[in-house]
């Protein structure tokens, strides 16, 4: 083979790269869209439902054509598993707006902690993320709750930094082994 051919086969095989990474990036766009669970309103008893698509088959859909999506999880099932998934409307009307990162960082955003009046910057995901009080002043992280009742536990509970969580469930459960001197409050 001449040095033409080498060349001719080289482009060919570029471009064939070149299109399969643009697919493989594509693809990867969906499933990134489409990971994460969701809080939407189930059309049915128009009630908040915790729910997960499948990222997957949507990614591997993405990479050739738009994807269909469909629900691999749902806080209705297995009663209502054989509904027909209305809800999914809502997240591609705004995949965005209905994932819980999307609706935690929201409601922590521009609050300061119940507790020590300290701003809650950032929610940190895996370091020290915030918590809720309840009215009986106990504390609890946010994803120990079920996520289609975080609606529902925003509207009735505080934001709580880290510290004052760890301080307060510390105290809750140990109480033989602390020294409790509360901080007064700041005036003004």
């Amino acid at each position: 083979m001449d040095s033409v051919g080498y060349v001719v086969i080289s482009l060919v095989a570029a471009l064939a790269a070149g299109l399969l990474l643009r697919v493989a990036i594509r693809g990867l766009r969906y499933y990134l869209r489409y990971r994460g669970r969701r809080i939407v309103t189930c059309p049915e008893n128009q009630q908040p439902a915790a729910v997960e698509l499948n990222a997957l088959k949507a990614g591997l859909e993405g990479a050739r054509h738009a994807p269909h999506l469909e629900l691999s999880q749902c806080s209705r099932w297995p009663e209502k598993q054989g509904c027909g998934q209305e809800c999914l409307r809502q997240i591609e009307h705004s995949p965005e707006e209905c994932l819980v990162r999307t609706i935690v960082t929201r409601w922590y955003t521009g609050k300061a902690c119940a507790l020590c009046s300290k701003p809650i910057h950032e929610v940190e995901w895996l370091g020290h993320k915030p918590a809720l009080l309840d009215a009986g002043g106990k504390t609890v992280y946010w994803d120990q709750v079920a996520v289609e009742k975080l609606p529902e536990v925003f509207s009735t509970h505080a934001p709580v930094c880290w510290d004052c969580h760890i301080a307060s469930t510390l105290l809750r459960e140990h109480p033989e082994v602390i020294t409790h001197r509360p901080w007064p409050r700041e005036r003004g």
